[in-house]
């Protein structure tokens, strides 16, 4: 007999605005389908990132069907799983967990949300020479998106040097040599000048964590921002991009699009994406959907 009840949730650190429990839970309703979508917050309880593995077996234990994984544990719950999907393991971060037969199976849907997303709102961009911020577990997802849409060039600047040396060189060895490179937040000014666009792929400006990635006088008129952060949607970035003229993606569409293809893992079913949109413009305020 076809399951029709699902016991889903969130693991991360600041959630309580997340939107993915309406999102997860009103297309399951329209497909006929219970489920039911927790946060499980570790702000709220009162415990660290490295919890994550005690959180993901006690989801298990007690009859989870899968979870999703966010800041700042996309990394760190490897460890912790039975099994990594492909996409999972060349990137070295999770973000949706699907629990079967009692193993824990680590995949990634971050990589064709953002895709998606930018094929759908930023179709006619130049990707000759991309900035990224953010090389954390996004941040990796984010960049592989972007390779594969066909960016000549990524420079990923974080302000840990080493994890953005660590990616740079694993994007190098998966796309080619000469395809990315390092940076320090210091080198912004001469990297922005030079830029078709940027993608922003840190917490900040987040509900949790508000404010600018770096100075709005180093945004112009000839770069596109896209952004990975969608609570909220209209983030003090995209404000500051928007008043100098830039093109501008907001994270609202890849947060609809890693559901889409998380509620498939979850389920089985296909979701309508069409209507998941809908649901996020609802719910968010009005995301920008060509």
């Amino acid at each position: 007999m076809p399951q029709n009840s699902y016991l889903v949730g969130l693991i991360g650190s600041g959630i309580g605005p997340s939107l993915s429990p309406a999102l997860h839970e009103r297309e399951a309703d329209r497909q006929g389908l219970r489920c039911l979508y927790r946060l499980i917050d570790i702000d709220r309880l009162g415990v660290g990132p490295e919890a994550v593995g005690d959180l993901v077996r006690a989801a298990r234990d007690l009859g989870f069907d899968g979870l999703n994984i966010t800041h700042p544990c996309k990394q760190l719950v490897i460890e912790h799983l039975d099994e990594l999907a492909p996409q999972a393991a060349a990137l070295g971060a999770v973000n949706t967990v699907v629990f079967d037969g009692g193993r824990a199976i680590g995949h990634n849907t971050d990589v064709t949300g953002f895709a998606a997303s930018f094929a759908r709102g930023l179709p006619d961009v130049s990707l000759e020479r991309v900035v990224q911020l953010g090389a954390g577990g996004a941040g990796a997802a984010v960049a592989h998106a972007v390779l594969t849409l066909g960016a000549g060039h990524v420079t990923v600047v974080d302000a840990m040097p080493d994890r953005a040396a660590d990616l740079a060189a694993g994007l190098n060895r998966h796309f080619g040599e000469g395809r990315a490179a390092a940076a320090t937040p210091d080198a912004l000014g001469g990297l922005l000048g030079r830029a078709d666009g940027v993608v922003h792929a840190t917490p900040t400006g987040m509900a949790a964590h508000p404010g600018l990635p770096f100075a709005a006088e180093l945004l112009h008129p000839g770069l596109w921002v896209a952004e990975v952060v969608y609570r909220p949607l209209e983030t003090e970035l995209l404000r500051a991009a928007r008043a100098v003229g830039c093109a501008v993606l907001d994270g609202g569409g890849m947060a609809v699009f890693q559901a889409v293809d998380a509620f498939r893992l979850f389920t089985g079913r296909e979701p309508d994406s069409g209507r998941m949109l809908a649901d996020i413009a609802e719910l968010a305020g009005a995301v920008r959907v060509p």
